[in-house]
């Protein structure tokens, strides 16, 4: 089995679960190793049945009287098992499955676990899973992998298929070698994904897991330290591959020259005297609606040092969520406009790209600045965007605004000299090409609303130039933040009315799409459901999950932004979104199971306009006592200083919950918990780079090779 085969040569994978696998993203063998768990579970202790909790998944053991029944009228020949324990009753059920009978022996003891529900007054458990007290307690002993899945695919379709791809090695052996003397043996064949590409000094440097020990204990975990070693190997190769081809491609950036005259601040054109010495942004700033903070003010005024240097800039705004990264954007393109040039800015979505148009509009209008400003996104009519099209190639000094649409084939920049982009796309090599073949090689703006603690900053974004932003509009009031268990939730639901009923908006964000086979927690389908059972019929209510498909996604978020909806149900794909000052609700159903960065980042979806606005932690049903993030959070509004806390509460164990950061830019890495492991990647690029920058060495081969895998089109790009 080679990796680039496609998924449905596994067995058992036809045409209908491999366009399931499909819609995971996962399409050929090397995809599904790669697949990663995002969480690891245990089974939970038996219980008996009085102790047993509603809506979760719990385990009973059980000594049988009698096997079940088989209902055969039933349409689904129903199996039911009624069990007694003292004067506690379960029904256990199984669907479809007449088969049970057989199993289930009398006098036989038997551990069932499975979801147990409450119907009026009994307890019933639905198609669990059936194993003997010896099996479950060693079960009980390891780690269960649980996947993200996709309406119809299930969690052992995916454990499976892994299985079936990890059992067809080619001949080889593997080992553990962490640096010490002694090398585990552990039996392994080498995998379909070849051989080992870390150089072995790295390795052992770093006390590294190899790779093939790696990649089996990521999905199939031998105990609970091989899999914190599995993780942390490949943690190290996602930062390592990263500051590699940042720093392949920084030397190249650093190196071009500014081909931008932009006029200099003070100095507009030969007629400029010392009476016209103010600067075009400040005199923009003056007739701004609200003051500008002293941080904006350096922010600004640092970009337009930079667009008049010799070199191009690449410079990052760092700042917390509402702090104004925007509006200091938005001037930076007026600076463009002014010098006679063209900027644009891309937004991640269509809804995103159509607010910053309105906003860009109405700000030129309200400051008497007569410049074109264009939309450009997918979703455009080919009338518009030939309209469009034509804007952008014949007004030397039109403000764009757009999606990724911005760099398509068909668009030709007149004279682009300024991009603004945000930290999840990161503005790639092959983007930053595309527009110097249109001619240009614009300065880049990135804007990021994760508060990194200035030491990670540095390393993360070691291409860029770092403006922080740390003070927050004194017109914004502090949102007001509770945490609360489960028993407030009926009084939450009364405030969130209140606040409807006078004219505001909600998000509520659950941690689940759908229900899991796994993974406890609420989940957006079925809360969605149970909130219109709850709210009266006027009050809208929609659901919002990264499933869905982006005209979906994008007319739910337009009618959430024109208010049509009141109430919207969400993963946290509303994390980085539109701006909807009239939200003043934010409540997030087991908030415990978040890290604190994103529950900043979710809050920040708040707090946007001048109403007081409010942010409610509901703990889950298992969590008992104080959870230490919550209680930060919920006395903080700071996020650089809810960013240091972070750091020190991390902790190794934290991954076997789901994925912590809402960053983008890894699919494993949490750039707070494992803050030191990037430092270490970082230093390893370093002194790689110094040894042999072109990885032209012969014990650098494999490594070159899986560098091509990682940065795909744009390894072409790189400094080799």
């Amino acid at each position: 089995m080679k990796p680039d085969e496609p998924i449905s040569t596994l067995k058992g994978i036809g045409p209908k679960t491999e366009e399931l696998f499909h819609a995971i993203g996962v399409r050929t063998i090397r995809d599904l190793l790669f697949y990663f768990p995002r969480a690891y579970e245990r089974y939970p202790e038996v219980r008996a049945i009085r102790e047993l909790i509603p809506d979760q998944k719990n385990a009973v053991c059980i000594r049988v009287r009698k096997p079940p029944s088989v209902n055969r009228n039933s349409r689904m020949q129903t199996a039911v098992l009624d069990v007694r324990e003292n004067n506690d009753s379960l029904r256990i059920l199984w669907f479809r499955s007449p088969y049970i009978r057989s199993v289930i022996k009398a006098g036989e003891t038997y551990v069932f676990y499975g979801r147990v529900t409450r119907k009026k007054d009994l307890l019933t458990m639905e198609q669990p899973e059936v194993l003997s007290p010896e099996k479950y307690e060693a079960q009980r002993m390891t780690l269960q992998p649980v996947y993200s899945l996709t309406k119809g695919l299930s969690n052992r379709q995916v454990q499976k298929a892994v299985e079936m791809a990890l059992a067809d090695p080619v001949p080889g052996s593997g080992y553990l070698n962490t640096g010490d003397d002694t090398k585990k043996d552990l039996a392994l064949a080498d995998l379909p994904l070849g051989l080992e590409y870390l150089p072995e000094d790295i390795r052992v440097r770093n006390h590294l897991s190899e790779y093939n020990f790696a990649l089996k204990n990521m999905h199939r975990p031998a105990d609970e330290q091989s899999c914190i070693l599995a993780r942390e190997r490949f943690v190290f190769d996602e930062f390592f591959f990263f500051l590699l081809c940042m720093q392949l491609t920084k030397d190249q950036s650093a190196s071009l020259a500014n081909a931008f005259n932009f006029v200099q601040p003070g100095m507009r054109g030969k007629s400029a005297t010392s009476d016209a010495a103010m600067n075009f942004v400040d005199s923009l700033t003056e007739k701004l609606p609200y003051e500008l903070t002293g941080a904006q003010r350096r922010a600004i005024a640092q970009i337009q040092s930079d667009m008049r240097s010799e070199k191009v800039m690449q410079r990052l705004i760092q700042g917390d969520v509402g702090s104004g990264k925007t509006i200091v954007a938005f001037l930076a393109m007026l600076d463009c406009a002014n010098s006679g040039y063209q900027s644009a800015i891309m937004a991640p979505t269509d809804v995103l790209a159509r607010q910053h148009y309105h906003k860009l509009t109405q700000l030129c209008e309200s400051l008497g600045c007569r410049y074109p400003v264009v939309l450009l996104t997918g979703s455009l009519g080919a009338r518009q965007r030939r309209e469009a099209f034509a804007v952008i190639e014949k007004e030397p000094n039109a403000l764009i605004v757009g999606t990724h649409a911005l760099i398509q084939e068909k668009v030709n920049y007149g004279n682009l000299a300024l991009v603004v982009t945000d930290e999840q796309h990161r503005f790639g090599v092959k983007q930053r090409e595309n527009f110097s073949l249109k001619g240009s090689c614009p300065h880049i703006l990135v804007m990021s609303a994760t508060p990194i603690p200035r030491t990670l900053a540095i390393i993360l974004y070691g291409d860029l130039d770092i403006s922080v932003i740390d003070e927050v509009p004194a017109r914004r009031k502090p949102i007001k933040n509770c945490v609360v268990d489960i028993s407030f939730r009926e009084k939450a639901y009364r405030f969130m009315e209140n606040q409807i009923r006078e004219g505001h908006q909600v998000y509520v964000i659950c941690p689940l799409v759908e229900a899991s086979e796994l993974s406890e927690g609420e989940n957006v389908l079925d809360y969605t459901e149970r909130l219109k059972s709850v709210f009266p019929e006027d009050i809208q209510i929609s659901c919002l999950h990264g499933k869905m498909k982006p005209d979906e996604k994008n007319r739910i978020m337009e009618d959430f932004l024109a208010n049509r909806t009141q109430i919207l149900v969400s993963t946290t794909v509303v994390e980085v979104g539109v701006d909807v000052p009239n939200a003043t609700v934010m409540m997030i159903e087991n908030a415990e199971r978040f890290g604190l960065a994103q529950l900043h980042q979710l809050r920040g979806r708040v707090g946007r306009g001048e109403a007081q606005s409010y942010c409610i932690f509901m703990q889950g049903e298992q969590q008992k006592g104080e959870n230490r993030r919550l209680a930060v959070i919920s006395k903080s509004n700071d996020g650089f200083a809810i960013a240091g806390e972070d750091l020190k509460l991390r902790g190794p164990g934290d991954f076997f919950g789901i994925r912590q950061s809402g960053d983008m830019i890894f699919k494993l890495a949490d750039i707070y918990q494992d803050a030191d492991v990037m430092g270490r990647a970082s230093y390893e690029v370093t002194v790689l780079m110094k040894e042999d920058p072109h990885l032209s060495a012969a014990e650098h081969r494999v490594l070159r090779e899986r560098l091509r895998d990682y940065a795909g089109e744009e390894f072409a790009l790189l400094n080799l």
